[in-house]
């Protein structure tokens, strides 16, 4: 360990896309900053993210984009009014990088690319004069209030005159977000909700588990459990479809709260159950039903663009000496893993009967018993309560000592959402930080 700690103005904990706004609004203030991250490098989740094409923003109406935040919209909001769609694509411009709009709404660069705006970004910030300290994991407060960082040398020690928290969630522990941080602030007095999987998927009960009083039986029973044999898809099912994409279906979903959710879109089979954008987009109702029930259903409407009467007018239809199968595909252009999934679910005789087979053609039922785990998730719920901070992110519990980003309670979908929460965050924080140094001295 250092014998004397590193002094420096603000030190921001976290190199994420929260932490180097932070460090930006204090830089271009004069302000000396030093980030510290746990990994080699900064930005590792923000450029897996971007892999498939960096998705920075929706460019929806303030309203409706707001909305997305669900529970949290009366604090987040705030932080998007100053910092939102419009904002981040003019700040992205100011590092040389054009956006457009995609077909969905979405916002991206126009190379598509996550690590040249990343990479011009921090050029930026160094020559601002933030200093980066790679490889150093935030291990708390010494007894005199210092920061302690494990770093390669050994221990060190940082006074910083204000502290920006920016440490992510809980999800993709490998690229730096494990949720470490959770008990050092909970034994500091910081109310912290639990961390749960958002934007995940989920595991299945297999189709040919117990039903009736049976099946309620055995669902209870698999509550807090982890994945007994009857969940998942049969043997079957998953030797033709696992990694298959469900396109052009509709998912309902509505709660023993009575919210609802319906939307269309596609989604993929995992080994053990679903995962995807559509998945993603109801995953928090469904998590939330399964924490509190065990299990959640919702239903699928194979066939969106055909009424439950032309459908059933269809598979009643005579088919001669053709098979199901060709029947279906040749009157429904239902085929793949749209048959497969209703022989799934109806076995044989059901498939035989035109009106349960209409029927689950417009409402399937899929039944989940648990979301995968925290760590496959795309964003993390929970974290560091609003009501633990005042308006400008500092912790009332720790003064001089403000948060950011995924590491707050607030969850939203992907889109957009996620990115432009956590750099408006990291603003706030960053603005909260600079006001807080100048009352400390006295300006």
């Amino acid at each position: 360990m250092s014998a004397e700690p590193l002094q420096c103005d603000v030190a921001v904990v976290g190199g994420g896309p929260a932490g180097l706004m932070a460090a930006e609004v204090l830089a271009q203030a004069g302000v000396a900053v030093h980030v510290f991250d746990a990994m080699p490098s900064v930005g590792r989740k923000f450029l897996l993210a971007g892999k498939g094409g960096l998705n920075l923003t929706h460019s929806e109406p303030h309203e409706p984009f707001v909305g997305r935040y669900a529970e949290r919209e009366q604090q987040i909001e705030p932080l998007v009014r100053a910092f939102g769609g419009p904002e981040l694509r003019a700040w992205a411009q100011g590092l040389g990088v054009e956006t457009f709009v995609g077909t969905s709404g979405r916002v991206f660069p126009a190379d598509m690319k996550a690590a040249p705006l990343l990479r011009v970004w921090l050029q930026r910030l160094r020559g601002q004069g933030v200093l980066f300290h790679m490889r150093h994991r935030w291990l708390g407060w010494a007894e005199e209030g210092a920061l302690r960082f494990a770093a390669p040398a050994g221990e060190v020690r940082v006074a910083a005159k204000a502290v920006v928290l920016a440490l992510g969630g809980g999800s993709w522990a490998r690229l730096g977000s494990d949720g470490a941080w959770v008990p050092l602030l909970a034994q500091r007095g910081v109310a912290v909700a639990p961390l749960r999987p958002s934007n995940c998927g989920f595991d299945v009960l297999r189709a040919d588990a117990p039903v009736g009083e049976t099946r309620r039986a055995f669902l209870q029973e698999l509550l807090g459990r982890t994945p007994a044999p009857t969940v998942g898809w049969t043997p079957h099912f998953s030797e033709k479809f696992v990694g298959q994409p469900f396109k052009t279906v509709v998912l309902s979903f509505t709660d023993s709260q009575g919210r609802s959710f319906s939307r269309r879109g596609e989604f993929v089979v995992t080994a053990t159950g679903v995962e995807g954008s559509l998945v993603y987009a109801v995953s928090h109702l469904l998590r939330d039903e399964v924490q509190a029930h065990g299990h959640a259903t919702f239903y699928l409407d194979l066939l969106p663009d055909h009424s439950p009467e032309c459908v059933l007018v269809e598979v009643r239809h005579p088919r001669g000496s053709r098979s199901l199968s060709s029947h279906l595909k040749s009157r429904l252009g239902l085929d793949g893993i749209k048959a497969g999934i209703l022989y799934e679910h109806l076995g044989k005789d059901g498939m035989n009967d035109p009106v349960a087979l209409a029927h689950a053609i417009k409402a399937l039922p899929i039944t989940v018993v648990a979301a995968r785990p925290l760590d496959e998730a795309i964003s993390t719920a929970g974290g560091v309560a609003f009501e633990a901070l005042d308006a400008h992110l500092m912790a009332t519990a720790l003064p001089g000592v403000f948060c950011a980003g995924e590491m707050l309670d607030w969850e939203a979908p992907t889109g957009g959402y996620l990115l432009t929460a956590s750099m408006a965050s990291g603003r706030v924080a960053g603005e909260g930080a600079l006001r807080w140094l100048g009352q400390s001295s006295g300006a």
